[in-house]
């Protein structure tokens, strides 16, 4: 199976659409723990990300999951997605 470099995704090495599916398919994958367990505040953090690349699946999934979290867990999330996008 393939993988998918992290450190990519912020220097354009695929494109941004691409960029967003890859994103949003990571933030799925932590929400249904496919292949790792479930964790929440990942998977709002990784939705988040792709919903700002673009991806208005991962918003409408994003809002799903908010519903489902504390308010904690959501600044969690929130604060790990923007140190994200700074770093990248």
């Amino acid at each position: 199976m393939a993988r998918l470099n992290i450190q990519e995704m912020g220097t354009g090495a695929i494109g941004g659409g691409a960029q967003a599916e890859v994103l949003f398919q990571l933030g799925m994958m932590y929400a249904t723990g496919r292949d790792c367990d479930v964790d929440l505040v990942a998977a709002h953090k990784w939705l988040n990300i792709a919903a700002i690349k673009g991806s208005e699946r991962a918003a409408q999934m994003r809002a799903e999951l908010s519903a489902s979290m504390s308010k904690a867990d959501i600044a969690r999330a929130l604060r790990e997605a923007r140190e994200w996008m700074t770093m990248h």
